[in-house]
C-alpha cells in the first residue's frame, strides 16, 4: 500500500469523499490517504493528524516524498485538536475502533461546525458509531462492508440532516445497519452467520450460569440473537 495503490478500505473510504473537499484524515498513519485523495484530484488540501511520534514522523516523510508539504499539513495532536474552528468541511476517521472514533467525534464536537461529511470507518463497533450519529444530529446516508485480508470492516458516511431518516426498525438497525440490512451482500451475510455462531456458543457456556451476573449477560445475548435472527428471516 502507498500513495498511488491504497488497501480496498481506504479505498472505499475515499470513494465518498466529495470532489475539492478540504479533508481532515483523523489517525492519518503515513498520510497515504490524504495523499492518494490529492493526487487523484478528490480534495484540494488536508490536514493529517497523528497523535504518535512514530506515524507522525511517518506521515511527514510520506508527504514531503510526495511533494505534497504545501497542501497538507500534517500536525501531531489528539483527534480533532489538529484542526481549527471551519478548517475543513470533510472528515475522514479510519482503522480504529468505534468507541475510540465516537470519542474523538464527542471532544472534536466544536470543530464539526462547517463540516458536511463525515466518512466513518471502524474496525469493530459499528454500532457504537451509528448510535453517536444518531444522538449528534448527524444522518448516515450510506454504508458499506467489505472484506480484506479475513477481515470484515464497514464504512459509515453521514452528512447533517435527519438522523432517524434512514431507519425503520431503529434497535436492530443501529446494530446491523440500514443500508447494509437492505443490501445483504455475501459479506454482511459472513459477517453476522459468525457473530450468531459466537453468541449462541456464549450462551452455551453460560447455560448453568448461577451467578446473577451471568444470567443476566446470558439474558441479553439471548435477547440480541433473537433480535437478529429475526431481522435476517424477514
Amino acid at each position: 500500500m502507498n500513495e498511488l495503490q491504497l488497501s480496498k478500505r481506504l479505498q472505499t473510504v475515499v470513494s465518498f469523499i466529495p470532489k475539492g473537499s478540504v479533508l481532515a484524515d483523523i489517525g492519518s498513519d503515513h498520510a497515504y490517504l490524504p495523499c492518494y485523495a490529492y493526487l487523484h484530484g478528490y480534495i484540494t488540501k488536508a490536514i493529517a493528524g497523528e497523535v504518535a511520534d512514530g506515524p507522525f514522523r511517518s506521515a511527514k516523510q510520506q508527504v514531503e516524498k510526495c511533494g505534497l508539504s504545501r497542501v497538507i499539513s500534517v500536525r501531531k495532536g489528539d483527534g480533532l485538536q489538529v484542526v481549527a474552528p471551519n478548517e475543513v468541511n470533510c472528515v475522514t476517521i479510519a482503522g480504529m475502533g468505534g468507541t475510540l472514533i465516537s470519542n474523538i467525534l464527542e471532544a472534536g464536537k466544536g470543530k464539526l461546525t462547517a463540516v458536511k461529511r463525515l466518512i466513518l470507518q471502524p474496525n469493530v463497533g459499528a454500532h457504537i458509531v451509528r448510535r453517536w450519529l444518531l444522538e449528534n444530529e448527524w444522518e448516515l446516508i450510506d454504508e458499506r462492508i467489505l472484506e480484506e485480508d479475513g477481515q470484515i470492516y464497514e464504512v459509515l458516511v453521514a452528512e447533517r440532516g435527519n438522523p432517524y431518516r434512514p431507519y425503520t426498525q431503529l434497535h436492530v438497525e443501529l446494530l446491523l445497519g440500514p443500508f447494509l440490512l437492505k443490501e445483504r451482500n455475501d459479506v454482511f451475510e459472513k459477517k453476522w452467520a459468525l457473530e450468531m455462531k459466537h453468541w449462541r456458543d456464549v450462551i452455551e457456556q453460560l447455560k448453568h450460569a448461577k451467578t446473577e451476573e451471568a444470567m443476566k449477560k446470558k439474558q441479553q445475548f439471548v435477547e440480541t440473537l433473537h433480535m437478529v435472527e429475526e431481522a435476517l428471516n424477514r
